[in-house]
C-alpha cells in the first residue's frame, strides 16, 4: 500500500507541474458554466419585435405597452401596411409582427371577442414557437384584466403553478448537465492520455517491471484524477450557487456520493480508452469526440429524451452521463433523497463495474 500511494504521489506532481493542462483542466468548467448559464441560457430576451396596429385604441394601446414593458420585447419600428411586414422579417429588422385588427377595442367590449395575429420568422421555429408563447401570456393577463371590467355569463380561470423552477431559469437545467459533461470528458480523456502519454514515452515497460503489480500501477495514475474532479464539481457547484443562483436543495453529501460513483465511472472508461489505444491523438479523440457528443445529445440536459425516436431513447439508456444528470437534478433543484433516484445510483454503480472489469480484462501486462 506504501508503494501504491507513492506512485499516487508521483503522478500528482507531473499533474501539479503541468501547468498548462491544470490550467485547462480548471479554466474549462469555469468559461462552460459562465457560457452555458448566460449566453447559451434558453431564456429570450429583448427580442426585436414590429407592431402594425390597424385599430390604434386604448385597448390596442394599452396592450402594446404591455409587451413593451416586458423584457422579452422591444419594439423596433411601427409598421402602416401588411405589405411592409414581409420587408421587415426578411431584413431582419424584426424577429416578429404583431398586427392589431380594426375595431380592436370595440370587439372586446361588445362581442367579447377579438384575435390578434403574429407573424415571426419561421426559419428558426424554437425562438417563433418561444416568441409566441411570451405573447400569449402577457395576453392572458391582458384578457384577465378585461374579463374583470366586463360581466361574462361564465369565465373560466385557469390557474398554473411551475414547480421547482417557477421563473423558468436556464441555469436550473443547464448547470447539472454541464457538471456532467465537464466531469465526463476530464476524466476519461485526461485518464486515458496519461496512461498511452506512457506507452509513447517508453515509461509504461519500465512501471510494469517494478515491484507493483501492473494493474495497481495504472489504478494509481487514475486516482489523482478523482481528487481533481472533486475540485472540479466543488468550483462548479460555488460558481453556480453564488454567480447563476442555482440553489442545492437536497443533501451535499449526497450529491457528492452520487458525483463520486460517476466519476469512478468516467475514470474507469478512460482505463478502458487506454487499454485499446497507443496513442494520445486517438485516446483524445475517442474521449473528446466519442464522448462529447452523445453526453450533450442523449443525457437530457439539451434535448428531451422523451422526443426523440424509441431506438434514440433505447441508446440514450447506455450513456451514463443520462443517468448522472437526472440524478443530481432530482438532489439540486427538486431537492429529493436517496429513495428517489435509487434507480439511477444502482445503474451508474453497474456502469463503474462494468469498465473497471472489462478494463482490467482488457490490460496487457506486456507491451507488444
Amino acid at each position: 500500500m506504501k508503494q501504491f500511494w507513492a506512485f499516487v504521489k508521483k503522478e500528482w506532481y507531473h499533474i501539479s507541474r503541468d501547468y498548462r493542462t491544470l490550467l485547462v483542466l480548471i479554466g474549462m468548467p469555469i468559461v462552460q458554466i459562465l457560457i452555458f448559464g448566460y449566453a447559451l441560457s434558453n431564456e429570450v430576451k429583448n427580442t426585436r419585435i414590429a407592431i402594425l396596429d390597424f385599430a390604434g385604441d386604448s385597448y390596442s394601446k394599452e396592450l402594446t405597452d404591455k409587451i413593451e414593458a416586458s423584457r422579452y420585447f422591444e419594439t423596433v419600428t411601427y409598421l402602416r401596411s401588411m405589405n411592409e411586414i414581409d420587408r421587415s422579417l426578411r431584413s431582419g429588422e424584426a424577429k416578429m409582427v404583431v398586427v392589431f385588427p380594426n375595431n380592436f377595442t370595440q370587439q372586446l367590449v361588445h362581442q367579447h371577442e377579438s384575435q390578434l395575429q403574429l407573424v415571426t420568422d419561421g426559419s428558426n421555429p424554437n425562438l417563433s414557437a418561444t416568441l409566441i408563447n411570451y405573447i400569449n401570456a402577457i395576453t392572458r393577463d391582458f384578457q384577465t384584466r378585461v374579463i374583470n371590467e366586463v360581466s361574462l355569463p361564465y369565465t373560466i380561470h385557469v390557474q398554473t403553478r411551475m414547480m421547482y423552477n417557477p421563473q423558468l431559469l436556464g441555469a436550473f437545467t443547464f448547470v447539472p448537465g454541464v457538471i456532467a459533461l465537464v466531469l465526463m470528458l476530464i476524466c476519461t480523456m485526461m485518464t486515458s492520455v496519461s496512461i498511452v502519454k506512457e506507452k509513447e514515452l517508453g515509461n509504461m515497460e519500465i512501471l510494469l517491471v517494478s515491484p507493483m503489480h501492473p494493474l495497481a500501477v495504472v489504478f494509481s495514475k487514475a486516482v489523482p484524477y478523482i481528487g481533481l474532479s472533486v475540485g472540479i464539481l466543488s468550483i462548479i457547484l460555488l460558481l453556480s450557487v453564488f454567480l447563476l443562483g442555482v440553489p442545492i436543495s437536497g443533501s451535499i453529501i449526497l450529491l457528492y456520493v452520487v458525483s463520486l460513483i460517476f466519476i469512478i465511472s468516467a475514470l474507469a472508461l478512460g482505463l478502458l480508452i487506454s487499454t485499446i489505444t497507443n496513442s494520445q491523438q486517438v485516446a483524445m479523440m475517442i474521449s473528446l469526440m466519442g464522448l462529447m457528443l452523445p453526453t450533450m445529445m442523449f443525457s437530457g440536459f439539451m434535448f428531451p429524451i422523451e422526443s426523440m425516436p424509441i431506438p434514440l431513447q433505447w441508446i440514450s439508456n447506455i450513456v451514463p452521463a443520462k443517468w448522472y444528470f437526472f440524478s443530481i437534478q432530482s438532489i439540486m433543484i427538486k431537492g429529493l433523497g436517496m429513495e428517489a433516484i435509487l434507480k439511477e445510483f444502482l445503474t451508474l454503480c453497474g456502469f463503474a463495474i462494468f469498465f473497471l472489469v472489462l478494463s482490467v480484462r482488457n490490460f496487457k501486462v506486456r507491451m507488444a
